[in-house]
């Protein structure tokens, strides 16, 4: 390949001000996907990336091989039991997409379904590699089958923009509809009859504002709820029960909910209890002749307890408030519940009888991840749930509610030579700036010890109060094989420690997310597990943010960073009530332009503004031309900038040109993609072997 020098994109913005209106040039410039020049420069950029990484060819075909090599490409997923049918997935080796199928059900106990052979009576529902077809990109953003089991709900995307287009298939004679619904969002809702269909719109922020009804056969659709406050989103959803819709309007800390009767869906949504109210948060489910509410009214790491369905307003506790305990969501079956929550920064589920008492499913293993998995049945005494560790495959039990047994139904397949006894998993605690202790999950061969010689990447996230699980990872395996060490780092912003744990890292705080890990990765170091000069971060969206504002921060304490579909241009993309992460995210970030101490706070953490003329460890930026979520304009500006101001150091931007915010959408394709990032982070931590 000829040598391709770096491109730079177009002009550099103006030192800003607060309240200032007008925006740098290059910021508009690039967020145009229809210009040729844009397209140009960043096909421009891939080129001057692929050829900075062109060593690491062989080493990118031989970890794609490795991960491909350990997964059974030919598999299914554990049957599913509903009204009378067992619902599974199935992969084929060679193919991209799963194809969804059904199964007459006879009994209690899924069938004997083997890995690649079909059995009698097998109605194939859905072929994702049919509809992909002719696509470079392809997600579903809904698959819903109607409580009689007759009709199927699916919704298709082939761009990665996340605006699908609504069909519907008759499964009784495999006939697809002549209804069609183009522009709708992720999710829907059947009325219990299945004559209706309830789904969201987005505006042109790509928040999902409206709620509409469809009824079969029908050309006009109805409007049926519009959320104007530009803070709030809307989802529809059917009780376990399917007793009751469901219509939620919710910010990241106020939600709202309307409900009605599943088997009258041209009726009128009421109000749950007393409605919105600025920083309750509410969740509830259906159970006989009450609705089990979660909320944190007073309660902030949330209380659970009942009102009666004829008066919403009339309430009964039944789990108290814990400052040790946040509790998460609560599904409702016919007699009994189940309550998911995290404490000392695991997850766990109970079950809870109908007076409230509960009862933990218990672990053994120091580190784990635990949650509801798929159990659609709303009158059983068995529920599903997943399992898994940073040693343990994603496993799925059976668990009966009566006795107490667990039985395993499916644990993700390795194959070749993998055995979980190989590596070693550890807790530990790292004293943030402030004191506070911060928990990292850590993974290694059982041959690598603490003795300040290893390799190390260290992922974060940090925002939304999400968690950062300790989870499984088939690909993670070439590394650890190759002595790496694997840690996350636990910071706040998530939810891992509850309620405050995210208030601590968020708004005027969000600065405990970033010296938090920076005190993980010292942590590393100061215990053995990590060499100093072998540290590679790695982040993605928010987390991406996290990556921008570390290098900025002590960017020496780092060998390379890992930037995925990052969010760091910030200040201006909250600035801009245009975009998508503005107005539903000043709950998070605060709002820049009504408050000058938010601006000037912002400003001083957001990457984008924050770039010097220090020399930065190696960089490697990886966005997606369709993400409406961080727009790829954000981590091009940045790369640009970084060139500009610091032409010492190694950037490179790498722009999917057929995905979105999740990255390239088949599973061959995500895994040449995973392998081309875990060969430069190798390549960074001198690991190649």
């Amino acid at each position: 390949m000829a040598d391709i020098q770096p491109p730079v994109a177009g002009r550099y913005d103006h030192e800003r001000t607060f309240h200032d209106d007008t925006f740098n040039d290059v910021y508009y410039w690039l967020r145009d996907p229809e210009n040729p020049e844009v397209l140009d420069y960043l096909k421009a950029e891939n080129a001057y990336t692929e050829q900075e990484t062109a060593h690491l060819d062989s080493l990118r075909d031989k970890i794609f091989h490795e991960i491909k090599g350990r997964i059974q490409e030919t598999d299914l997923s554990v049957p599913t039991r509903h009204h009378g049918w067992w619902y599974y997935g199935r992969t084929e080796e060679g193919k991209q997409y799963a194809r969804q199928c059904r199964l007459k059900a006879e009994g209690l106990v899924p069938p004997e379904i083997k890995p690649g052979q079909p059995i009698e009576g097998e109605e194939v529902i859905l072929d994702g590699n049919v509809l992909a077809e002719g696509h470079d990109f392809f997600s579903m953003g809904a698959a819903e089958v109607s409580p009689d089991g007759n009709l199927l709900a699916y919704s298709v995307n082939f761009s990665g923009d996340e605006r699908f287009t609504l069909h519907f298939k008759d499964l009784r004679t495999g006939e697809e509809l002549s209804d069609a619904v183009p522009d709708t969002f992720y999710g829907g809702a059947w009325s219990s009859d299945g004559t209706a269909y309830f789904y969201t719109k987005v505006d042109h922020a790509w928040r999902p504002h409206q709620v509409w009804r469809h009824i079969l056969g029908e050309n006009d659709d109805t409007l049926i709820y519009q959320e104007d406050d530009e803070r709030f989103r809307v989802g529809i959803g059917l009780t376990r029960s399917e007793k009751y819709l469901m219509l939620m309007s919710a910010s990241s800390i106020t939600s709202e909910i309307r409900y009605l009767p599943a088997d009258d869906p041209t009726g009128e949504f009421r109000i749950f209890g007393d409605g919105r109210r600025d920083g309750v948060d509410v969740e509830i489910d259906h159970q006989g002749d009450r609705f089990l509410v979660l909320h944190n009214d007073n309660a902030k790491n949330f209380t659970l307890g009942w009102v009666p369905v004829d008066d919403t307003t009339d309430y009964h506790e039944l789990v108290p408030h814990s400052d040790a305990r946040r509790l998460l969501g609560v599904d409702a079956f016919a007699e009994f519940a189940v309550v998911s929550m995290r404490e000392n920064g695991l997850s766990q589920l109970a079950l809870m009888d109908k007076v409230g008492d509960l009862k933990l499913i218990e672990f053994d293993e120091p580190l784990y991840d635990v949650g509801l998995g798929d159990t659609p049945e709303y009158d059983t005494h068995h529920i599903r749930f997943g399992y898994t560790s940073m040693v343990t495959p994603m496993s799925i039990y059976d668990y009966n509610v009566r006795s107490g047994d667990k039985m395993l139904r499916k644990q993700t397949p390795v194959l070749g030579d993998f055995n979980p006894d190989d590596y070693r998993q550890h807790r530990e605690w790292a004293t943030a700036a402030d004191g506070t202790l911060v928990p990292v999950s850590i993974v290694a061969h059982k041959d690598v010890e603490p003795d300040t010689t290893n390799p190390v990447l260290l992922m974060g996230y940090g925002s939304y109060e999400m968690s950062s699980d300790p989870y499984f990872s088939i690909p993670r395996l070439s590394l650890m094989d190759r002595g790496v060490v694997f840690a996350i780092a636990h910071i706040r912003g998530g939810g891992e420690m509850g309620r405050s744990w995210y208030d601590d890292g968020k708004l005027l705080q969000k600065k405990n997310t970033f010296t938090d890990f920076i005190s993980v990765a010292d942590h590393l170091v100061e215990t053995g597990w990590a060499d100093g000069n072998r540290i590679v971060a790695r982040g993605g969206s928010a987390g991406g943010l996290l990556m921008g504002a570390v290098a900025n921060m002590a960017g020496d304490k780092f060998t390379g960073i890992l930037a995925q579909v990052p969010f760091v241009d910030a200040l201006t993309t909250i600035l801009d009530p245009s975009m998508p992460l503005t107005i539903p995210e000043w709950d998070e970030w605060g709002n820049p332009i009504e408050s000058a101490e938010v601006y000037e706070y912002m400003k001083s953490y957001s990457p984008y503004e924050n770039v010097s003329d220090s020399t930065y460890p190696d960089i490697l930026a990886v966005t997606s031309l369709n993400d409406t979520r961080v727009g790829f304009h954000e981590p091009a500006k940045w790369v640009a900038q970084l060139r500009h101001t610091s032409p010492s150091s190694h950037v490179l931007l790498k722009t999917e040109m057929e995905a979105g915010h999740g990255g390239r959408s088949g599973r061959y394709d995500a895994w040449k993609e995973e392998a081309f990032h875990l060969a430069w982070v190798l390549d960074q931590l001198k690991a190649t072997q």
